[in-house]
């Protein structure tokens, strides 16, 4: 499309930009530089799209891989579940986490130390990003009924800055375990850290932890034997990267004092909203066109992600995990190898015009732009830093500004328009994309629910693990000698793993705790390694 002068914008903005008043929301897809045959040669596609997110929503088994279905959508309105029995346990985890949560907020439920202020979530990937989202988005310092802290690493340093912070305050923070399966290394980690912090400061760690997880799992078990405060549920049919409407995003956000009835609101009427099997009536199957044109259907362009909001300067890395692990697949569902994806970055606008905004206009042009406007700039009054003019006026000008200079250098974007920064439209926000990806995922014939190269990491690092045992056994019983990488690879059987048995003895010689010590020499092949 060639370039277009002010009027053809104009026109094309008033053909291309779709407001839905129901949800608060707004989309200019004016500046993606699609032809209007595009439209209309895609309505086929979109149909399917639509079909597949039918069969989805009434129970159908949406992951082949685990003959699992994807309910991700009943969460928010119980009465689409395809069962009584889900139905009823969605309606008994709301309302369990309702009291639950003003029993704390009461004083009813307390720790050690007395009535509960802090809360420490301890999750990884979906079980703490949507969280960490939400918590920063409607976050008010001054209302907050508990303080949010998060562990969402295996990093030690990062865990020690937690317990540094929360040093004299443990007996006053409730704590949230969350893992599925109870067996995900990470979590299981921060639990362990955390619950040595508890002992040292002479304080029973169970009666300050309570659990998400499954039924039946290891967490499950390890709460129940050791009389954990409260347990509540994850379900199989609830992905993590899809789970911000269950337990695991509802629980942290009702403690902190967010309106969670209010989040499922506005995530059930998006949901509503882009039910509609007509693309000029549904955002959703909007933005997926438009992820398949910026990309040729093959993700060839990365997604950055703008908000002009400071409130939502995680909603980027939240949807790093969304859109990254439900996309990028290497086969599709004939299992022909596709190595499909699409690649999101971003930070916060105008932070971006003193970052990377300069690539983006006149560097490598492998991007489209998503803009995020919320019109309110605050709650109260705004000063004017100039005649006529406030610190929310400039932050609209950059972005309004941002577009046009991007748009003159041939560059595209998106723009999502919301009114405010509250429960509902965050819940639109969540909504918005969980559907997008779904519809997308069609669109490109991929299975958008399994994560085979999420559990082919995990797999390898326990293969590390594993290797690093040994090489400790083997050091450990003979004191007296020094190995090189060569003669440890030889005594283990691991040639093949020269590499690895190198990484794992230099980490465990920087380390202390572990007894190993390097000695130096002028090449790796004459390093030694030993125990003390």
């Amino acid at each position: 499309m060639t370039q277009l002068n002010s009027n053809q914008l104009w026109d094309r903005f008033k053909k291309y930009y779709f407001e839905f008043p129901s949800i608060n929301l707004g989309l200019d897809i004016s500046r993606m530089k699609f032809g209007d045959e595009f439209i209309e040669e895609f309505r086929p596609n979109l149909k399917k799209a639509f079909q597949a997110m039918d069969s989805l929503e009434a129970g159908g088994i949406a992951n082949p891989d685990e003959n699992r279905m994807v309910g991700h959508y009943w969460l928010r309105n119980s009465k689409l579940a395809p069962t009584s029995e889900i139905r009823n346990s969605i309606d008994a985890a709301i309302k369990t986490i309702e009291v639950f949560s003003s029993e704390v907020h009461d004083g009813i439920i307390k720790g050690e130390g007395g009535r509960f202020e802090h809360l420490l979530v301890v999750g990884i990937g979906g079980s703490a990003l949507g969280p960490q989202f939400v918590s920063k988005a409607l976050s008010h310092p001054n209302k907050d009924k508990l303080k949010a802290w998060f562990i969402d690493n295996t990093d030690p340093d990062g865990i020690d800055q937690i317990k540094c912070k929360l040093a004299d305050l443990l007996g006053n923070t409730l704590i949230i375990v969350i893992s599925k399966s109870g067996g995900t290394k990470e979590t299981r980690n921060g639990m362990l850290e955390m619950q040595a912090a508890y002992k040292s400061e002479g304080l029973d760690f169970a009666k300050h932890a309570v659990a998400i997880t499954g039924e039946g799992s290891t967490l499950d078990k390890i709460a129940e034997k050791e009389g954990w405060i409260k347990r509540f549920p994850m379900w199989d049919w609830v992905g993590g990267r899809t789970s911000e409407t269950s337990s695991v995003g509802l629980l942290p956000a009702a403690l902190q004092g967010i309106d969670i009835i209010g989040l499922l609101d506005g995530a059930s009427s998006c949901d509503q909203v882009t039910r509609s099997k007509s693309f000029e009536e549904n955002p959703a199957a909007q933005l997926a066109c438009m992820w398949h044109f910026a990309g040729d259907g093959h993700g060839k362009k990365d997604m950055v992600i703008l908000p002009y909001k400071d409130r939502l300067e995680l909603f980027s890395k939240y949807l790093q995990q969304l859109v990254m692990e439900s996309i990028g697949k290497e086969l599709d569902l004939e299992k022909n190898v596709v190595n499909q994806g699409i690649a999101v970055y971003g930070n916060k606008g105008s932070t971006d015009q003193h970052a990377y905004v300069q690539q983006l206009r006149e560097g490598i042009h492998n991007f489209f732009v998503t803009f995020i406007r919320v019109l309110k700039d605050r709650s109260g009054e705004s000063l004017h830093v100039e005649e006529l003019v406030t610190s929310g006026d400039y932050l609209d000008g950059f972005y309004q500004g941002t577009r046009k200079a991007l748009y003159e250098n041939d560059r595209e974007s998106i723009t999502i328009n919301i009114t405010k920064i509250n429960s509902f439209n965050i819940g639109v926000l969540i909504a918005l994309y969980e559907r997008a990806v779904g519809y997308y995922s069609t669109l490109v014939h991929i299975n958008a629910y399994h994560q085979p190269g999420v559990e082919a990491g995990k797999k390898a690092a326990e293969e590390i693990i594993s290797l690093q045992v040994k090489i400790i056994n083997l050091l450990s019983k003979n004191t007296n000698s020094a190995y090189t990488i060569d003669k440890i690879a030889d005594a283990l059987e691991v040639n093949a793993k020269r590499e690895e048995v190198y990484h794992i003895c230099l980490h465990l010689s920087s380390n202390p705790s572990s007894g190993i010590i390097i000695n130096e020499a002028d090449s790796i092949d004459l390093v030694t390694f030993s125990a003390k």
